[in-house]
């Protein structure tokens, strides 16, 4: 009998947490960054990035006036000023103890960016990101420095990427 008694108030325990995770769970949104309504796509057509002092910087400022835009250019008088700053540094890994020389490395992106009101200056959103490049590192000059050039090209877009979601997000609130 009692063990009829412990299943009983096994099975109300089990209904009575089922019915409160559904309860917490209906407080949860989820809703496309992009639905119909949403606020995002025409506040990033109206950002506007700071000019780049370097080629790295220069990258994912490009990358970010693609993606913001759809492919339309910068804004001409934009609502929002986005201030980039960007750091790039090349990393041996893989070092050949013979030659002292390195074979492979990691190429590493860091921007820090801030999204102002363009009127009143009033800061939206502050955020640093970060994007790390794998390169192999060839017996040639030439080629090494390309091979660099390429790495940080690539992580300066994966960077811009993780920029426009984050401001996507701001901007939708």
């Amino acid at each position: 009998m009692s063990s009829d008694r412990r299943s009983g108030t096994g099975k109300l325990l089990a209904a009575l947490a089922l019915i409160a995770s559904a309860g917490l769970l209906s407080a949860c949104q989820v809703k496309p960054l992009y639905s119909e309504g949403s606020a995002a796509p025409a506040a990033l057509k109206s950002v506007g990035f700071s000019d780049a002092k370097d080629r790295v910087t220069q990258e994912v400022r490009n990358r970010l006036i693609f993606l913001a835009s759809g492919g339309a250019g910068e804004a001409t008088n934009p609502d929002y000023e986005v201030q980039l700053d960007v750091k790039s540094r090349a990393i041996g890994v893989l070092i050949d103890a013979t030659s002292d020389t390195a074979r492979a490395g990691r190429i590493i992106v860091n921007a820090s960016y801030t999204l102002k009101r363009a009127k009143t200056g009033e800061i939206v959103k502050a955020g640093h990101r970060s994007a790390i490049a794998l390169v192999d590192y060839p017996a040639q000059e030439f080629a090494k420095l390309r091979a660099i050039r390429d790495a940080e090209d690539r992580a300066a877009r994966e960077v811009a990427e993780f920029i426009r979601m984050d401001l996507a997000g701001a901007l939708s609130q």
